[in-house]
């Protein structure tokens, strides 16, 4: 009786359900979270290549995806398959708040006009220049030629900038660069919103009524964002919530974009708004807004993980059979690529320098066309494009085709061209001199160490003189070294004096922080650390 009962009991349980999740809106969910946990997999296994085989190391990580994608497609293993907006939604936010996050206000303002015409005037320049070839040399509508512009019209300097920390470019050059691509994001979602609504549904353009239109909604987009970011600025400066900061901010690129759009405004602009302003604000008077590491790891890890899915993305979703058969468009998209780049930073940097007086020079010019790169907004613009389109996939074989152009080819020779044009600064002297400065300091504290009176008991006379000997034959050496370098590059002198001055200060700024959070003080007082380094003809009676 009882075993009959049991069995009564255990013949109706399945796996399904015998799982805690019985709604069918729980079971999507398991559903979907199954179909993203091998993306995550393959992504983090591609984008470790190149810690694990040395030759792959001089290979953007962001290429390896797109070659592992496209070899899935191959395979025809499709991963995932989200809808256009949930694309959208997904990666744009977090990628544009980085960028914006990270950008230094001072740095920005003192280049604002020629980053400013490099992003927003390369925006419908690149859109015609594309969409005019297109159409011209290859009969493609011109519909689908201006959405591949649009798509194309939003530049990466992700990649590029890694390759600039690490050979060392000119701080001019990758100001420049990080400027165009934080302002050149927002302007090219807006017009590929603007010509897809326009394909979808096809209305008389009236110039005027779509330029009111694009200032209201970047209007919003502004106020919301800037609005936002303030209200986290105070939060997250204020007080000490590393965690909290952390949250908030991811928070931030998401929720700024969400109510942008659910108000009318640009969502692009409110994120861009948002990381600007939480970068590079401090409410604690008398202080400079400071970057904790932690932050810098988190957003970095954020990046990282959001590159690596959607480019694996962009070579999973690649029909390869249609990527054969737009190749001639590809290659035609890539050449309007370069030409309309070179129209618009030559154009623009001669109308930069009228403004500003403070002209471009031709050789960091030739690099700023040559670097600019398509990455992931391009990508994700592309896979966002509804099945409405009749010619999606042959956008999206184009932009994969460009895309793959600009990573293998003009990314992997930035380092060669930069060489070339002697537009490196001595980064790696820089780097040498820091480490052995680190081992300057490690050698002293051994020698303290070892002259203590009480080490002579551990160890016999002989072998402490002999440790002593020896450390202090090191020591002289680095020395030695370090003299030399000031010697042989006197420019060393002026950046250490830099990053002096920057520690003097980040340590004055984070004492009045402290003491404005634990509200021993209202308000920090002004900062004394700047005028104490003038130099004594400025501190004079004068």
């Amino acid at each position: 009786m009882v075993d009959s009962t049991l069995a009564q009991w255990l013949v109706p349980l399945s796996p399904v359900s015998m799982s805690l999740l019985t709604d069918a809106g729980d079971l999507a969910i398991e559903r979907n979270l199954k179909e993203f946990l091998p993306v995550l997999l393959v992504a983090l296994s591609a984008a470790s290549l190149p810690r694990i085989f040395a030759p792959l190391r001089q290979v953007p990580y962001t290429l390896l995806l797109l070659v592992v994608g496209l070899g899935l497609a191959l395979v025809e293993v499709r991963l995932i398959d989200l809808s256009p907006g949930m694309i959208l939604l997904i990666f744009l936010p977090p990628i544009l708040f980085e960028a914006a996050w990270k950008m230094k206000w001072p740095d920005l303002w003192r280049e604002l006009v020629p980053s400013s015409l490099f992003a927003i005037g390369s925006v419908p320049v690149s859109i015609v220049g594309i969409g005019w070839a297109l159409h011209h040399w290859m009969q493609v509508s011109w519909t689908t030629a201006l959405l591949t512009g649009a798509c194309l019209a939003a530049t990466d300097s992700a990649s590029v900038l890694g390759v600039f920390r690490e050979v060392g470019a000119g701080k001019r050059l990758t100001t420049l660069l990080e400027g165009e691509s934080l302002f050149n994001d927002g302007a090219a979602v807006v017009a590929f919103s603007v010509l897809l609504e326009q394909a979808i549904d096809p209305q008389p353009i009236d110039l005027s009524t779509t330029l009111l239109q694009f200032l209201l909604v970047s209007a919003i987009g502004l106020g919301v964002g800037c609005a936002i970011g303030t209200a986290v600025a105070l939060l997250t400066q204020r007080y000490d919530l590393g965690w909290v900061e952390q949250s908030l901010s991811l928070v931030t690129a998401y929720g700024a974009y969400l109510l942008s759009e659910d108000l009318g405004g640009s969502g692009v602009i409110a994120v861009v708004a948002a990381g600007l302003v939480i970068g590079n604000l401090s409410l604690v008077s008398g202080t400079c807004p400071q970057k904790r590491p932690t932050m810098i790891e988190f957003w970095e890890f954020v990046i990282f993980l959001v590159n690596s899915i959607v480019f694996l993305l962009l070579g999973d979703q690649v029909l390869f059979p249609y990527f054969l058969e737009h190749i001639d468009t590809s290659l035609v998209a890539i050449a309007a690529v370069l030409a309309s780049r070179a129209v618009a930073i030559f154009g623009f940097s001669a109308i930069s320098g009228l403004v500003t007086r403070n002209p471009i020079p031709w050789a960091t010019q030739t690099v700023l066309w040559w670097v600019g790169l398509r990455g992931s907004v391009a990508i994700a613009l592309a896979l966002s494009l509804p099945d409405i389109i009749g010619d999606r996939q042959q956008i999206i074989s184009n932009s994969f085709g460009v895309v793959l152009f600009t990573l293998l080819v003009q990314g992997l020779t930035t380092k060669p061209l930069l060489d070339a044009l002697n537009l490196l600064e001595d980064e790696q002297i820089h780097t040498d001199y820091l480490e052995l400065l680190a081992q300057r300091s490690a050698l002293n504290q051994v020698l303290t160490h070892l002259q203590q009176s009480d080490r002579q008991a551990i160890v016999s006379p002989q072998e402490h003189q002999r440790e002593l000997d020896a450390v202090k034959a090191k020591l002289e050496q680095v020395n030695e070294t370090l003299r030399n370098l000031q010697t042989t590059h006197p420019q060393i002198e002026a950046f250490m004096r830099q990053q002096h001055q920057a520690k003097l200060l980040e340590i004055e700024s984070a004492a009045y922080s402290a003491f404005v959070q634990e509200g021993w003080i209202k308000k920090a007082p002004p900062l004394v650390v700047p005028q104490a380094l003038q130099p004594p003809e400025f501190n004079s009676g004068s």
